[in-house]
């Protein structure tokens, strides 16, 4: 897709068409990662960290828990 660069205050800015935005997830305030490879820039959706850790927390069940592992004794200047 073919778009145009336009002024914004003493910057450059692009549009993201509505149909790039929610295949990506971005919205009005969401945070990306900007940065340039090979000449073209990329612009990479920084996902919300809480959002990812509770998806990741739903998924774990009696077959995902994995049993204590015993070490042994600290040795050294471990925390626990």
């Amino acid at each position: 897709m073919e778009t145009k660069i336009q002024k914004w205050g003493n910057s450059l800015a692009v549009r993201l068409p509505k149909a790039f935005a929610e295949q990506t997830g971005i919205e009005n305030g969401s945070n990306v990662q900007i940065s340039i490879e090979d000449e073209k820039i990329i612009l990479v959706p920084i996902k919300d960290r809480a959002k990812l850790l509770d998806a990741l927390l739903e998924k774990i069940d009696e077959s995902t828990v994995h049993n204590e592992i015993n070490f042994g004794k600290p040795v050294g200047k471990e925390l626990l």
